[in-house]
């Protein structure tokens, strides 16, 4: 299987199944002499972990990470670093009875056609159980970008057609985990989480929408043609389980507005060259202009749900798949800190290479 590396100077490499021994990833290429805290890895990983509230998958990982090398007395030393994470709450028993059947929406199918044999238990490789090694590696790689003065947070802002229609820069981004959708308005908060809760009762899964905002971000980072910054994060955000779209800055709105109405006017103030406004979301020509990096990313409802469902089995017969087992009503909330991950690593990656792109 290729595929399971990301980034070009800081290269993650993830490995491991849903239900076999352990996942885990490999980081190479990040600078020696990082101080590594070991405490904010573990706060991202709590982020994600499943069984962390009532609208959440009940599923009992603690998600401890342990680091196997490249950093010594706290600092990383320039070697690949191997993390490596457990699984302790697998019930591959839940999925004996899709063992020849084709769930709806899943990737049973495609794997099938692609390889002749898949792990049917839990997804395998393709399940969102793999996103916690990215999460483990991102929280490196958040610590890298931070040394720079850059900071990248992310929310929930819209569950079904429940919107949070407030601009980042206007909300308290710290009110993000003060409720257990991470949505930092506490009134929208509360109604999305009645949907996910009413949407869980019914047996049925609910998608939504994302929100992520880069500050700190030097002008200059990300590659002209092919690498162009805001593309890399196009495609570390739709190699997320469950994601179905990105749009940064305007997106899809910048579509109906005229070219007079979406520039955004450069001024100066003090020793910088900032924007008016930012619909490019703080990227422009492919590369980082110095503004706020705004994004969102959409995704869809969980595809196992507590219905019988039309499909078929692998030799193309007929059946139902009726979904069983612990599954998230709504991945939202532990998409939060997946989000970000992805963001640092192609944000670090990018960091890296822009180091070399001139003489000083």
């Amino acid at each position: 299987m290729a595929g399971n590396t990301y980034g070009k100077l800081f290269r993650l490499t993830t490995f491991g199944e849903s239900h076999g021994i352990a996942i885990g990833a490999t980081i190479d290429g990040c600078p020696a002499g990082l101080e590594i805290d070991e405490s904010l890895i573990t706060l991202d990983m709590q982020r994600r972990k499943p069984g962390q509230s009532k609208i959440t998958t009940q599923r009992k990982e603690e998600d401890e990470v342990q680091i196997l090398s490249g950093i010594f007395e706290g600092k990383t030393t320039g070697t690949p670093i191997h993390l490596l994470i457990k699984n302790k709450d697998q019930r591959s028993r839940d999925y004996s009875h899709i063992k020849d059947k084709y769930r709806p929406s899943h990737a049973d199918f495609t794997y099938d056609a692609k390889y002749g044999h898949r792990d049917y238990r839990g997804g395998g490789r393709s399940s969102a159980r793999e996103t916690a090694a990215r999460v483990a590696a991102g929280a490196i790689a958040k610590m890298l970008l931070r040394t720079t003065g850059m900071q990248i947070q992310a929310y929930v802002c819209q569950v079904g057609d429940i919107q949070l229609d407030i601009a980042p820069n206007l909300l308290d981004l710290s009110k993000i985990e003060s409720n257990i959708i991470r949505c930092p308005d506490s009134d929208t908060a509360e109604k999305m989480i009645n949907l996910v809760e009413k949407v869980r009762k019914s047996g049925d899964t609910i998608g939504g929408v994302i929100s992520c905002l880069v500050q700190g971000c030097p002008p200059g980072l990300g590659e002209p043609v092919f690498d162009k910054l805001h593309a890399d994060l196009g495609k570390a955000m739709l190699s997320i389980n469950a994601v179905k779209g990105f749009e940064i800055g305007s997106g899809f709105s910048a579509s109906r507005m005229l070219g007079s109405e979406h520039n955004d006017a450069f001024y100066r103030e003090g020793g910088q060259i900032k924007t008016k406004t930012n619909y490019s979301g703080g990227i422009q020509g492919g590369l980082s202009n110095g503004m706020d990096i705004h994004f969102k990313v959409g995704f869809k409802p969980v595809a196992t749900i507590v219905h019988a469902q039309a499909s078929v089995d692998r030799s193309g017969e007929e059946t139902k798949v009726e979904g069983k087992g612990r599954h998230d009503p709504c991945v939202l909330p532990r998409a939060v800190p997946i989000v970000e991950a992805m963001a640092a690593l192609t944000l670090a990656d990018h960091y890296l290479r822009n180091r070399s792109s001139r003489i000083k």
